[in-house]
């Protein structure tokens, strides 16, 4: 018998079965969003890419999602429609792996209220095994769940609060969308390695000295700036049952952590999402505003 026929047949199955289970496809989405009054230009744009995302993922896998903030993906007959209830994330039946191009954008008022309507083409693949529920919460100024908000004033303290029912791996990431700059915030900066391992059912905080589970001398904390009136930046919360790789970031000048530009770190995150399946990648907006003299 030819044993090493044998072997390469496997080998080539279970590559087979690889490529197929990662297998992309690509998806376009548009959506009209009137903003309310209260609402930048800057936060409407965002909010109707989001939703023309996730519009992209309804139409591209045919799915009835409910999301657990009242967004609701209907699909009948191919076609698909939607009722945004409030801004969803992105845990519909989809992921979104990498953006093609640049998003149109066609901004236009209508009774004195801004609307956005905005065009968008990516990379994304089926979801086919359940998401791990995770909890995950950027606090403000406290340690405590009740702390939870995403808006932050210049000199504000900044936590991850951080809970999984299975045994992992984390890193997190925040994008500064003025400089367009990528910051390592976990693991902390003496830290050589891509990601921190999670036990589960452990409850996490992040960014505290006093709530660290050990080796609190380790401990990088934050204070949030704020150069202009309002900036906007995004928290990149990474999550694998297996060890997420390091992205190469230069070193900092002592005070802010290791960085990469967006463009590279976007690069490197796509590959992390094509190649480990079991990834989750939650992204988390943040509004900071320069306090007022």
């Amino acid at each position: 018998m030819n044993y090493s026929r044998i072997i390469l047949m496997v080998g080539f199955c279970l590559f087979t079965l690889c490529l197929q289970a990662q297998k992309t496809k690509k998806v376009h989405g548009e959506y009209v969003y009137h903003a309310p009054g209260n609402v930048t230009l800057e936060e409407a744009k965002r909010t109707a890419l989001e939703r023309a995302k996730i519009q992209a993922l309804a139409d591209a896998f045919g799915t009835l999602v409910s999301q657990k903030n009242s967004t609701i993906i209907r699909n009948k007959d191919g076609e698909s429609s939607s009722d945004f209830l409030s801004l969803g994330g992105s845990e519909v039946k989809g992921e979104w792996l990498k953006t093609i191009g640049e998003p149109q954008y066609d901004i236009s008022y209508a009774d004195g209220m801004l609307v956005v309507q905005v065009s968008v083409s990516g990379q994304a693949r089926e979801i086919v095994s359940s998401r791990i529920d995770l909890d995950v919460k950027v606090l403000r100024n406290g340690t405590e769940p009740k702390y939870e908000s995403n808006e932050f004033r210049e000199g504000d303290d900044l936590y991850l609060y951080f809970k999984s029912p299975v045994d992992g791996y984390l890193s997190v990431y925040l994008l500064d969308e003025t400089t367009m700059q990528v910051y390592s915030l976990l693991p902390y900066r003496n830290s050589g390695e891509g990601s921190v391992k999670i036990t589960h059912d452990v409850l996490y905080v992040f960014f505290s000295t006093e709530e660290a589970n050990e080796n609190k001398a380790g401990v990088d904390e934050y204070v949030m700036t704020c150069e202009d009136q309002l900036e906007q930046s995004t928290v990149f919360i990474l999550f694998s049952k297996n060890d997420i790789a390091k992205a190469f970031t230069s070193s900092s000048d002592g005070v802010l952590p290791r960085n990469l530009s967006y463009g590279k770190f976007n690069e490197w995150l796509v590959d992390n999402r094509i190649n480990d399946k079991d990834l989750q990648v939650k992204e988390i907006y943040l509004i900071i505003k320069k306090n007022e003299e």
